[in-house]
């Protein structure tokens, strides 16, 4: 019987092998992932972060999952937010990011639940949280909709989807863009993180990502409605948002 097929950056593999590649990566990348991410952005993810924050609709007492919580700058955010009668889940599929995200929010003495799970299987009862957001973590999931669908399925009438993810820039910075993502996101993972190949398939990944108008129609697809998007700097990211009737 042959096997289905999907896409690891531009390769084709498995369905079932690509969970593991991507814990690979992430698992390679984990103790330099901040780093990273501002040479990714050029900083700026803290911005489009905050940007997540302001626009959240959330309040104290909320209930908030944190999914692809990695090293737990979402988690730090919306903890601030809900307070301390709130409840923030973080959560990653993948064990040294958990653990890179646990330890910096302890230091900082945020106590928070932590789950490692899958996002397209998530342990948690239907109509429970206020908020959910994936954060720069869509884009690595094999099966997209059944991850949304499970997103929509934990979440109560009224709350809201928050996805953060690098996206489709605007076309005349499309050259341009491609020559900082194929040539100088590498040769960065190789000097700070010792690891080209991992970034390689980061910018690969991006590129291979739904673009706006198709993740907004897989929102609505996963029965999210009033769903929107905002493009951020030109569209190097995009912050779509729905919410479950």
């Amino acid at each position: 019987m042959e096997q289905n097929k999907t896409h690891f950056g531009f390769k084709t593999v498995e369905e079932d092998k690509k969970a593991n590649l991507v814990a690979d990566v992430f698992h390679s990348v984990a103790g330099n992932y901040d780093i990273m991410n501002d040479v990714m952005s050029m900083g700026m993810h803290r911005v489009w972060k905050q940007f997540t924050f302001f626009t959240a609709e959330l309040k104290s007492g909320d209930k908030v999952l944190d999914i692809a919580g990695g090293t737990g700058d979402m988690t730090r955010g919306f903890k601030k937010i809900v307070g301390e009668t709130g409840e923030v889940w973080h959560t990653d599929i993948n064990s040294s990011m958990l653990k890179v995200g646990r330890d910096r929010l302890l230091n900082e003495g945020i106590l928070t639940p932590q789950c490692l799970c899958d996002a397209e299987k998530l342990p948690f009862p239907d109509n429970y949280f206020n908020g959910v957001c994936v954060s720069f973590g869509l884009r690595n999931m094999t099966h997209k909709d059944l991850a949304l669908s499970e997103m929509y399925r934990v979440l109560k009438p009224g709350g809201i989807l928050m996805v953060l993810e690098f996206s489709k820039v605007y076309k005349p910075l499309s050259k341009l863009y491609d020559l900082y993502s194929f040539k100088f996101l590498p040769l960065m993972g190789k000097l700070i993180a010792k690891d080209a190949e991992s970034y390689q398939y980061l910018a690969e990944s991006i590129r291979m990502h739904p673009d706006q108008e198709t993740l907004q129609q897989m929102m609505y697809d996963a029965g999210f409605a009033k769903v929107k998007y905002h493009n951020l700097t030109l569209g190097i990211t995009a912050l779509h948002k729905g919410y479950k009737a």
